[in-house]
């Protein structure tokens, strides 16, 4: 049983924690176009789902009218769920990782509860639902925010199993890291299993006592509930479509991790890529890290036991090395390891008292330094010619000037949490407060090149009547059959997305070899929408010389016969 202490000076009202949360996760989610490549594809695949009328698409998903096996179904199932309730929509295609966010902020406070460390819980929570990072991934239609809150949950429970010894936890765990894989595939289970078998090994004294209580895992209902949640789909998945076993379970998770997945459209970066990004996705809280090595201020601050220290570790560093030592690299999986780092540190903090002045005030020092500097360097360079305008400023101004207001914030945020034991580190919210106001007033003018929102509305308002092509590139306007409510033919399709798919049903009506999209050409009116950069190679298809009108949307020229 964790002791009580005494009440800090500095107190974090739970109505704050959960009015920053709230506002983090839900104000605007659907005030700008679903982003082209990842969030247009996992839209566009519970959309088709609710649309086919066929079982089996629920079973196998299916992409532009292609079987699409590369991920497990819980977030398209949540995601159809969320379009039958509430319409297909941008914030309805985005409300599964929006609420797998306040989850996440919802365990942290509770866990604190539980631990008799409140405040240290409400601070993660703040610095979890504020950091840059998670508060991107909160609004993006992906994986890995539900994979976080479902993963953090079963290793919250799975800690309470070890030290109170209670079956119901590690079945509730069990279910929750079920539910997990099919969030985002058996990393899931990887993960746990390090985690947890890395802290048994740490807290037992020697090899045969970790071996005696290696067998609590395998209690029969907690492993009944796994397997009664986690492995139908995978049966009905293999029994649907005879090529799943290999491409699932080989391609996708082992080839992937060893780098030699096919197609390779990921990134593979050195083994430090992540490091710099913690800093990222942790801001501005990731200055105040160096305190999670640092001692306690007094005998009187909280301390953490140490059974749980060690769990914090291993719960955030594990992951992140496991996802550095993979060769499949990608920013978006970084998010996992924040419901446990941002409570260490907040334990870390409070363990200190969070903090004496100076140290409370050195992080706006140092950002307010490092904005600064970087302020300078882009006033001094040279400006590029840009059509696009942001409030009447042109982009490298309006970067600029936004650097410099941070800067002054951070500089401001300093002084207050120097002069102000009661409000302390809180006063760095306006740091990712400011920052949220940016992208806010940025989104506007980039939508048309990050998103196909425009693109269809064009397309559905001024060419109703024409049959929509793309070419070549499919995931730079993934959201664009999500829009126009139908599959888009692609013509001498690249993607890498659709690469499968098309192996299994050769022949299909989506793939388009050039030769067959030119018989279709002559016998009906079409659109083919080009990307900037493919403008060159299509302007030298032999029938090219049949479009007679253009029409530029952002970063795309439609072409009409």
């Amino acid at each position: 049983m964790h002791r009580s202490h005494p009440a800090p000076s500095f107190f974090i009202p739970l109505w704050l924690v959960w009015a920053v949360a709230l506002g983090s996760a839900l104000i605007g989610l659907g005030s700008y176009g679903l982003l082209n490549n990842n969030e247009g594809l996992y839209a566009e695949i519970p959309r088709e789902m609710l649309a086919s009328g066929d079982w089996r698409q629920w079973i196998i998903p299916h992409l532009n009218g292609l079987p699409y096996m590369e991920k497990p179904p819980l977030l398209y199932w949540l995601t159809a769920l969320s379009f039958f309730l509430f319409g297909e929509s941008e914030w309805s295609a985005r409300l599964v990782p929006a609420c797998s966010a306040l989850a996440c902020v919802a365990l942290l406070v509770h866990f604190g509860k539980t631990l008799n460390r409140p405040q240290a819980g409400r601070l993660a929570a703040l610095m979890f639902a504020t950091g840059i990072g998670v508060f991107a991934m909160s609004r993006a239609l992906m994986f890995d925010m539900l994979l976080t809150a479902l993963l953090a949950a079963a290793l919250i429970l799975a800690y309470r199993y070890v030290t109170e010894r209670q079956p119901r936890l590690l079945r509730q765990a069990y279910a929750l890291l079920a539910l997990a894989v099919l969030a985002k595939g058996f990393v899931a289970l990887i993960l746990f299993g390090l985690v947890m078998l890395a802290f048994d090994m740490s807290t037992a004294k020697s090899p045969r006592e970790f071996m005696r209580g290696f067998g609590k895992w395998f209690e029969w209902r907690a492993l009944s509930v796994f397997l009664l949640i986690a492995v139908p789909w995978h049966v009905a998945a293999t029994l649907t479509e005879p090529a799943f076993a290999w491409f699932y379970f080989i391609n996708e998770h082992v080839l992937r991790f060893l780098g030699r997945r096919e197609p390779h459209d990921y990134y593979a970066g050195a083994w430090w890529y992540y490091l710099p990004r913690m800093a990222i996705y942790l801001f501005p809280w990731s200055f105040l890290l160096p305190c999670l090595v640092a001692r306690k201020v007094s005998d009187d601050a909280p301390s953490t036991a140490p059974s749980l220290q060690r769990f914090l570790w291993l719960a955030w560093l594990l992951p992140l090395l496991f996802f550095s030592l993979s060769s499949a690299k990608a920013n978006y999986y970084l998010v996992a390891v924040m419901p446990f780092a941002a409570l260490h540190l907040a334990m870390a903090l409070e363990a200190r008292g969070f903090l004496s002045p100076r140290l409370r005030a050195l992080p706006g020092v140092l950002i307010g330094a490092c904005a600064g500097a970087l302020g300078i360097a882009l006033a001094l360079r040279p400006q590029p010619e840009s059509g696009m305008t942001f409030l009447g400023f042109g982009q490298q101004q309006f970067v600029t000037l936004a650097v410099a207001a941070l800067a002054l914030l951070a500089l401001a945020a300093a002084l207050l949490a120097w002069r102000s034991a009661r409000i302390g580190i809180l006063s760095y919210l306006v740091l990712p407060a400011w920052i949220v106001i940016v992208l806010a007033i940025a989104i506007g003018p980039l939508e048309a090149t990050v998103s196909a929102r425009p693109l269809a509305q064009y397309l559905q308002q001024e060419q109703p009547g024409r049959q929509v092509y793309l070419y070549q590139k499919f995931e730079a306007l993934s959201s664009l059959p999500f829009y126009l409510r139908r599959p888009v033919p692609v013509i001498d399709s690249g993607s890498a997305d659709l690469f499968w798919g098309d192996r299994l049903r050769p022949g299909n009506p989506v793939m388009l070899p050039s030769a067959q999209f030119s018989r279709e050409l002559a016998q009906q009116r079409v659109a083919v929408v080009v990307m900037d950069e493919q403008l060159p190679e299509f302007s030298a298809t032999p029938y090219f010389g049949h479009f007679t009108v253009q029409h530029t949307v952002g970063n795309t020229t439609v072409f009409l016969n």
